[in-house]
């Protein structure tokens, strides 16, 4: 059994801990209600442009499948962008994405695969299993990603997709629902489905054609102006969503900590003063059985 001195030095180091995660869990408690009030501030952005590509999309009718961005690359390559964290202690944030992305790379079978990355965690899976990233994006950093990096991106993405290398191109991002719920998702953003497009635009709100609106310039020229922001847009959402939900899974992993210090140091106390008390016991007798000594 460890010694009192022993004990107290744990009891101190275990103590140690659970302010850091405790100061750790403030922090990521902080930053989550920043990128939270981002992320869901842009939503209502993200559905008001996404509709109307798909209004545009529908006065174009079958000229919609006949832009590049709408059509199958002419690569046999698939393009896939994935979004992980730069640091670590947030759970199995990282963990369910890469099984996530596992599962999909085991349907595919031998089709191969290119990598960019957001996030040193993504960067390091790769790497270490041999995979090559293509490119990994590190400035600017994902925690200071505003809209414009979040454009680069995508053109990036969408200049590799028209070079002909690939045939698509595959987001792998964690998507924000709750406090305690982030799903891993891995939607094509290249090509862009045209027949659903098409659905989706067919009637707007109160029910009525795309084609009664009156536009100028015609709607060839909005549409193509319209479309490289809608992909600009869901790029910045999923890096949005990922950072909302690193830092609400960090926030979690650190209160759990948190209460496993307590708990433990609770334990260990309790320990301590069981052997103190034995030691105290032990002494007192030590002092009666020598005082009945002297005495007989």
């Amino acid at each position: 059994m460890a010694s009192i001195r022993d004990l107290r030095s744990r009891i101190k180091s275990v103590g140690n801990i659970r302010q850091i995660t405790r100061a750790m869990e403030m922090v990521a408690s902080t930053k989550l209600r920043r990128f939270q009030d981002r992320a869901v501030a842009s939503r209502p952005y993200a559905v008001e442009i996404a509709g109307m590509v798909a209004r545009m999309g529908a006065l174009l009718g079958e000229a919609l499948a006949e832009r590049p961005l709408f059509q199958k690359g002419k690569g046999d390559k698939t393009l896939v962008l994935v979004v992980s964290s730069d640091r670590g202690l947030c759970g199995a944030y990282n963990s369910n994405l890469f099984r996530s992305l596992e599962l999909w790379l085991r349907e595919r079978g031998s089709r191969p695969v290119d990598y960019y990355v957001v996030g040193r965690k993504g960067y390091q899976y790769l790497t270490r299993r041999g995979r090559e990233v293509e490119r990994f994006l590190v400035e600017p950093p994902l925690e200071k990603m505003d809209y414009r990096g979040a454009a680069r991106i995508a053109r990036l993405l969408t200049d590799a997709f028209l070079s002909g290398k690939y045939s698509d191109v595959v987001v792998f991002y964690t998507a924000f629902e709750s406090m305690v719920r982030y799903v891993p998702k891995s939607p094509q953003l290249l090509p862009i489905n045209a027949s659903a497009m098409l659905n989706d635009g067919k009637a707007d709100k109160d029910g009525k054609s795309g084609g009664d609106m009156i536009l100028e310039p015609e709607p060839a020229v909005i549409f193509d102006r319209l479309v490289p922001r809608y992909l600009e847009t869901r790029i910045y959402n999923a890096l949005l969503e990922s950072l909302t939900s690193e830092y609400a899974s960090r926030r979690v992993s650190m209160k759990n900590a948190t209460d496993a210090a307590r708990t433990m140091q609770g334990a260990l106390k309790r320990v301590y003063n069981k052997k103190r008390q034995e030691n105290i016991t032990k002494e007192l007798l030590d002092i009666v059985g020598g005082a009945e000594a002297l005495r007989g």
